[in-house]
This record gives C-alpha cells, sequence and structure tokens, in this order.
C-alpha cells in the first residue's frame, strides 16, 4: 500500500481532503505547517507521491530531488507560470483556464505535465479556489490509479507576476464589469482585499454582485490608524 502526503495552507484545502482525499486507496497524511514540511519528517513517511494544493512557503530542495511532487497551477502552462495566476487571468477577461497537475522543480511552475482539467473562472476567488480544490482531488485520484508519466511543457513561456499587497487598492475603472472583476478576484480569506482610502478610512469590498447596471457589495470600514 503506497503513501501518499497533501500539502495545504488553506483551510478549505483540510476539508476537501477530508471528506474526499484521505478516503482514496492507499496510507494518506496530511501537512498544513511549514515545520512539518521537513526532509526528516517526510522520510519517515516514503510517499509515493506529495501533492501540494496550496502553499505560499518555498518547498526545500532536497525534498523536490528526492520525492515526485506533484502541485496545481491554474493555468495552461507555459503561458502564465509565476504567481497570482487567478488575479492575473482574471484581470486579462479570461473566463475559463487549465487547472494543471505538474512536477515541481527547483524553477518555479516549469515542471513536467502529469494531467490537465478545464476549470471555470465564474464566481469570487474563495468560490474559485474552493472549485479547483474538488478538482484537484479528482485529479490526485486520476494521478494515483494511472501514474501518468509527466510531459514536459511545450511552447513560449510568459510569466505572471506576484501581486502586492498594495495593488488592491482599485484603480480607476472604465466600467463596471472590471470594478466587480477586480473585486471578486480578491475576495478570499488570507488575501488583501479591494479596498479605497477616503478621508482617513478604508473602505474594504466584499462578495460582490453585478445586475442591473450596478453593484452591490459588502463594505468594512476601518479607520486608517488601525491599518498603518
Amino acid at each position: 500500500m503506497n503513501n501518499y502526503i497533501v500539502v495545504g495552507s488553506k483551510p478549505w484545502n483540510h476539508r476537501i481532503y477530508n471528506e474526499i482525499i484521505k478516503n482514496y486507496q492507499g496510507k494518506w497524511h496530511f501537512i498544513q505547517l511549514p515545520e512539518m514540511l521537513n526532509i526528516d519528517e517526510i522520510s519517515t513517511i516514503n510517499p509515493r507521491y506529495v501533492f501540494f494544493l496550496h502553499w505560499s512557503w518555498k518547498v526545500p530542495d532536497e525534498l523536490i530531488n528526492k520525492y515526485e511532487c506533484v502541485c496545481f497551477h491554474m493555468t495552461d502552462v507555459p503561458y502564465g507560470r509565476g504567481g497570482s495566476p487567478l488575479q492575473n487571468l482574471i484581470i486579462q477577461g479570461y473566463q475559463n483556464t487549465k487547472l494543471t497537475a505538474l512536477r515541481m522543480t527547483q524553477e518555479l511552475d516549469a515542471g513536467a505535465i502529469y494531467y490537465q482539467e478545464n476549470l471555470c473562472l465564474a464566481g469570487n476567488a474563495e468560490e474559485i479556489y474552493i472549485r479547483a480544490t474538488y478538482l484537484s482531488a479528482q485529479m490526485i485520484k486520476y494521478i494515483i490509479q494511472n501514474e501518468p508519466c509527466p510531459v514536459e511543457q511545450k511552447g513560449e513561456v510568459t510569466l505572471f507576476k506576484r501581486r502586492k499587497p498594495a495593488e488592491s487598492e482599485i484603480p480607476e475603472m472604465q466600467s463596471l464589469q472590471s470594478l466587480y472583476d477586480f473585486i471578486r478576484m480578491l475576495d478570499a480569506k488570507g488575501y488583501p482585499h479591494a479596498y479605497i482610502q477616503h478621508q482617513g478610512f478604508q473602505y474594504s469590498f466584499r462578495r460582490s454582485a453585478l445586475y442591473d447596471g450596478h453593484i452591490v457589495a459588502d463594505v468594512v470600514i476601518t479607520p486608517l490608524q488601525k491599518i498603518q
């Protein structure tokens, strides 16, 4: 019986692991904290695969070199390698993308491809991340059952730049659709939400809906001195 590890830092990662992934054939382990992701801990498990659902910390090179580490990236690589893929796709007007399972290497998002599935980009960011995690669970099942040989990426490389917190401030927009997309692409737990600052307060927007020529959204108002 093979051992497998799933690594994820978001609450929905652990929930979907408990709901679905840990019931697959094999012995499963979940890692949520960076200090647990070290070669000594992993060696005691000796996993066939290490699956990364969502992870913001550097993965040690010795782990990548010794074990088959699989991450899930929200673009049709080599297009869109790099940071903040969801936000970069939405801001460019994409409505659909590919969720790619690829082998992790020292070069970010440059590894060979195991498997891809279509992913819809409708809804707010957290909804999309949850949808992607459910899809990742299906892809994990396919990978452990079929053990596909990953295929090297082909085509022109396009790099995405990771967004900075200050870039969540709402810029001048040309349309309601653009403003709606900007708010929804930042609407996830743990991410800086879209905001404006005015007369000593910051207005942060969530749960936006676009219909009948206007946007309805929740707003949280915070004095700037509490933020600074």
